[in-house]
């Protein structure tokens, strides 16, 4: 089955670096413009999280598709660090330990990455599962949901921030039930 793994656009956060997992912002004009800007591939059903800036970049580039919310595609709780770039964690010891540690740590008083992980493979294996029938799918989903989707099943293998993706790109994917074979890049 052919899928499509899709970024949301921009939103405000985005532009300033901020950490933006749980905030429910919308996309900003930028990031409108940018979709707009874009050709995408087609599909037969879209699966998007549940927050703002996922559902309205696949309402833009998908006018007239059926478009489901699905639970547990939502990207990561960043805790203490939610909402906050790189200049105003800068000297916050918690902020330096997550650094250090590659990424490994859990956020402060957010989500464990392991967990995260573990929750997006869930929710996308379920997706599939249900709509596996349906033709192609494209995914409206966050950064890291993807890199969590793709670390699990994309051949050759790769790490996690191996399949870091710019707000509105992403990558059309056949997916076996076993692995997943990018076959090029959006």
């Amino acid at each position: 089955m052919i899928i499509n793994f899709i970024r949301h656009g921009k939103t405000n956060g985005n532009l300033e670096k901020r950490y933006i997992g749980r905030t429910d912002e919308s996309l900003c004009e930028n990031g409108r413009t940018q979709l707009s800007e874009r050709k995408y591939p087609d599909c037969d059903i879209v699966i998007s999280s549940t927050m703002k800036r996922c559902l309205e970049t696949a309402e833009l580039i998908y006018p007239s598709g059926k478009i489901i919310a699905v639970n547990g595609l939502e990207e990561c709780d960043f805790g203490d660090f939610e909402g906050k770039n790189y200049t105003e964690l800068s000297g916050n010891p918690d902020y330096q330990k997550w650094i250090d540690s590659g990424g490994k740590l859990p956020f402060p008083n957010g989500e464990n990455t392991e967990n995260f992980k573990k929750r997006c493979i869930a929710a996308f294996e379920k997706a599939v599962r249900k709509y596996y029938d349906v033709g192609v799918i494209s995914f409206v989903v966050h950064g890291g949901t993807i890199m969590s989707v793709l670390e699990k099943y994309a051949v050759p293998k790769k790490d996690y921030f191996d399949f870091q993706v710019k707000n509105g790109q992403g990558f059309i994917t056949e997916f076996d039930n076993e692995k997943i074979k990018i076959l090029e890049n959006i």
